[in-house]
């Protein structure tokens, strides 16, 4: 229960029998991958010139020719847009490979582009490299070339050790040929080991679904967390690596906090027909505020048209997005930091705000359960805002007022509350 102390404030309330020792807590690359906020996701193969989502296998190779292909452009478009990693689609279902890999015919050094010599996931990780970019790769474990599906199995079993084989050389290839490796995806999950290859080449790698996953999928494509969006969970051996947001609980046994993949256009992949649903800049931010805002990181595709640039509409709104997230959210009015239930940002002089930022020291755990954000008007403490998870990141949005100073006081939480960051906001 709630109780008062000698002011009649309400006293924090520690929740249940845990300790703060009892909580998951986060690695240090997980730490710094929350950090990053925003990557960019980038989809591009032979379905980019089927006007299709998965690859249809009817594209002859010698028609896949991105003459104007530009990874510095990729990389440029990534930064703009506030980007610190950009995860590149080297395989996706179809099982067209955009490196020289040994292990298929399908792949770029059968096509025209650059006589066949010619490797995007080397020229991505130059790019990376030039921008400051973290690298990370995309490599399905389905494979419509070989007969494979989701997670990487195959009906017929006497084909099952023969594609595990192509995929561990594949993956082997990837990690190893590329420099360091930041993140790694295996959508859909993966069905069998490769824990030893991961170990052995990618040992700090963020490893989204399969056994080794280290952050999970939101659960949709939309650009949305839910609220709250606990960073804790709960093993299970049956259905680890495709645990989403809606599996979390801030009790669980292990820290997994989530990724939201989402699309600038209405499709992961370029086509003719979709320019018109490029995400607006309203639509965007609604984004950033709904999954960054929530806790998670936010990995927003953009996809190269059959020329290999990302077409000029999406590379011009990711900038408007950047630009946007640093005119709202880049320069606090004031902001503090401090341990316990309350802790107050004071601006040196009464101030319009209409958005606070908090953010706990997610190294000691998750601890909030239940906060609010009060501002002072006119001598008097009056409720902004209020919430349940804070965890990386929180941002509230409340009615424009003025105020002289704000403070969050947490109502509930196990062990002492550590905020990392209170800030204030005038974003309209």
């Amino acid at each position: 229960m709630r109780t008062m102390n000698a002011l009649g404030v309400l006293a924090i309330l520690v929740v249940n029998t845990l300790s703060s020792s009892d909580l998951p807590k986060p690695s240090l690359e997980q730490i710094a991958w929350q950090d990053d906020e925003i990557g960019m996701f980038l989809h591009f193969a032979p379905n980019t010139w089927q006007d299709a989502e998965g690859d249809e296998l009817t594209t002859p190779l010698d028609q896949i020719n991105p003459a104007k292909l530009d990874t510095d452009q990729w990389a440029k478009t990534a930064k703009s847009m506030g980007a610190k990693y950009l995860v590149f689609v080297a395989k996706h279902v179809g099982g067209f490979c955009w490196w020289q890999t040994k292990t298929t015919d399908y792949c770029v050094k059968n096509t025209p582009w650059k006589g066949g010599k010619g490797d995007v996931m080397a020229d991505v990780a130059k790019s990376c490299k030039k921008y400051g970019l973290k690298l990370g790769v995309y490599l399905s474990p389905a494979d419509r070339k070989h007969g494979i599906e989701v997670g990487g199995r195959t009906k017929d079993p006497a084909k099952q050790s023969e594609y595990i084989q192509i995929f561990r050389t594949q993956l082997t290839e990837l990690l190893t040929h590329y420099g360091p490796i930041f993140e790694v995806w295996f959508d859909g999950s993966l069905s069998f080991d490769a824990s030893d290859i991961l170990k052995s080449y990618a040992p700090h790698a963020i490893v989204f679904q399969g056994p080794q996953a280290n952050i999970r999928w939101v659960g949709n494509e939309e650009g949305f967390a839910p609220y709250p969006c606990w960073n804790g969970a709960r093993y299970d051996s049956k259905t680890w690596g495709t645990l989403t947001a809606q599996d979390g609980t801030p009790d669980g046994d292990r820290w997994l906090p989530s990724e939201v993949d989402c699309r600038m256009r209405d499709t992961w992949f370029w086509n003719t027909k979709n320019e018109r649903s490029v995400k607006t800049l309203d639509q965007l931010m609604e984004m950033y505020e709904g999954s960054v805002g929530h806790g998670a990181v936010l990995l927003l595709n953009n996809t190269p048209d059959t020329s290999g640039l990302i077409p000029a509409t999406d590379v011009a709104r990711a900038k408007e997005f950047g630009d946007e997230i640093k005119r709202r959210y880049g320069l606090p009015i004031v902001y503090s930091q401090g341990k316990g239930e309350t802790v107050e940002a004071m601006p040196s002089a009464p101030a319009t705000i209409d958005a606070a930022i908090t953010m706990e020291d997610i190294s000691q755990g998750e601890r909030i359960r239940e906060y609010v954000i009060e501002g002072m008007v006119d001598g008097n403490w009056v409720q902004l805002a209020k919430g349940s998870a804070v965890g990386h990141k929180k941002i509230d949005k409340f009615d424009t007022v003025k105020v002289s100073k704000v403070r969050i006081r947490v109502l509930k939480s196990v062990g002492e509350p550590v905020i990392r960051k209170l800030a204030i906001f005038r974003t309209q």
